[in-house]
């Protein structure tokens, strides 16, 4: 009873207005309520249950306890930016991810950027040395977000921001294993909520058929009222799954700013599981959601926290990194990267985040993640732990 009094004492902490409160009435052919929020944490296929606490992570066992941090070589003259996306490559097993050219922040008036700094963002590394294979990408980016590379090698990246100039962002490429751009989507450095437009696109991954998927719109997380979010939506903000075909033809898209099921906060990553299952972490919701590859809802997962980046493996483990819980955003909550299969909203792993003064027993943790084949773990920093890892990247292995 203890470990289930902790999953659901948890649940209302990590939803906040999604699940604790009496849902609106849902129209015919919009997305469906969200549910009682102690059903969601119950429903176990594998007859076991919590153990620890999924909040502080306290009891959980750390699975890789040895911290590398400033993981990977960085070419002579350049200092590490801050990251949100790295990957695996699935045809030779490197690691593959980008920097922000330096920038150790973004946004409006950041005062380095990819565009500014036109260095190569995009690396592959040798995963045992963390020495520099490829490094290309230079010149396209404000500030790559998303990374996917599909089961050819190319690498997909997202640009969620843009240059004063407005001739450069707002959009998804996609490059050859060996760095040629392939195909951009998207409409260069304008914002948009239509088919042929990204508003700050977060993350992109192609699914088992081909088709391309997009999860666009990063402000919604900030919306903490219902008002906030009508007001978002009134003003075109968007947070919904577009997707297209092979070769970039827009086919649907689904979802927008709000708490039901089909809705979010910020869609800040994706990833397909081995039924291919479309899991998307809706970091302002606090909550991750499954959908079919048509954009059928199917289920949601509530015990991983405030989710910034997912990574499931071959044999359908969840990895799943917080790197925003913080005393305002999601008070409690400890960051890190939280491990279970994907049948259980339980939590069989922890591990642990870098201290930090101002998020109290927080701590802070990156906001990318991905799993080696030797099950090593690789956390890919954003801003809020840039400083504490001292580099773009960080690598926990096993004793």
């Amino acid at each position: 009873m203890a470990s289930s009094r902790i999953l659901l004492s948890g649940l209302c902490a990590s939803l906040m207005l999604a699940a604790c409160s009496e849902p609106a009435s849902t129209p015919s052919g919009t997305a469906s309520a969200a549910p009682a929020p102690a059903a969601a944490p119950m429903a176990m296929s594998h007859d076991s249950m919590q153990v620890g606490n999924i909040i502080t992570g306290d009891g959980i066992p750390q699975p890789n306890p040895v911290v590398t941090r400033n993981w990977g070589d960085l070419p002579a003259g350049r200092t590490w930016g801050s990251t949100a996306g790295i990957d695996i490559d699935p045809t030779d097993g490197n690691v593959v991810a980008y920097e922000r050219c330096g920038a150790g922040s973004f946004g409006a008036g950041a005062p380095v950027t990819c565009d500014t700094n036109p260095v190569d963002p995009i690396f592959k590394f040798d995963p045992a040395t963390g020495a520099v294979l490829k490094n290309f990408g230079a010149g396209v980016f404000v500030t790559p977000h998303g990374i996917h590379v599909d089961s050819e090698g190319n690498v997909w990246v997202t640009d969620f921001a843009v240059n004063p100039e407005g001739t450069k962002g707002h959009q998804v490429h996609k490059f050859s294993p060996d760095g040629e751009l392939l195909m951009s989507l998207g409409t260069a450095g304008q914002a948009g909520n239509d088919s042929a437009h990204f508003n700050q696109p977060n993350d992109v991954i192609v699914g088992p058929d081909g088709s391309i998927y997009v999860s666009d719109g990063h402000n919604a997380q900030g919306m903490l009222s219902m008002q906030a979010m009508e007001e978002g939506r009134a003003n075109g903000e968007t947070s919904r799954i577009m997707k297209f075909a092979p070769d970039g033809t827009f086919i649907k898209q689904w979802g927008q700013i709000g708490v039901r099921h089909g809705e979010f906060r910020t869609p800040h990553a994706m990833e397909f599981d081995s039924r291919g299952r479309l899991w998307v972490a809706d970091r302002g919701n606090h909550r991750i959601e499954i959908f079919d590859q048509d954009g059928n809802y199917l289920e949601s997962r509530y015990s991983f926290s405030r989710i910034s980046g997912l990574f499931i493996t071959d044999d359908d483990m969840l990895y799943a990194i917080d790197s925003e819980s913080s005393p305002t955003s999601h008070p409690g909550w400890r960051d890190g990267v939280r491990i279970g299969n994907i049948d259980d909203d339980i939590v069989t792993g922890f591990i642990q985040p870098f201290e930090r003064e101002d998020r109290l027993s927080q701590g802070t943790a990156g906001e990318g993640v991905a799993v080696d084949a030797s099950g090593n773990v690789y956390a890919a920093e954003g801003p809020n732990s840039l400083n504490q890892a001292g580099g773009a990247f960080t690598k926990y292995t096993a004793r």
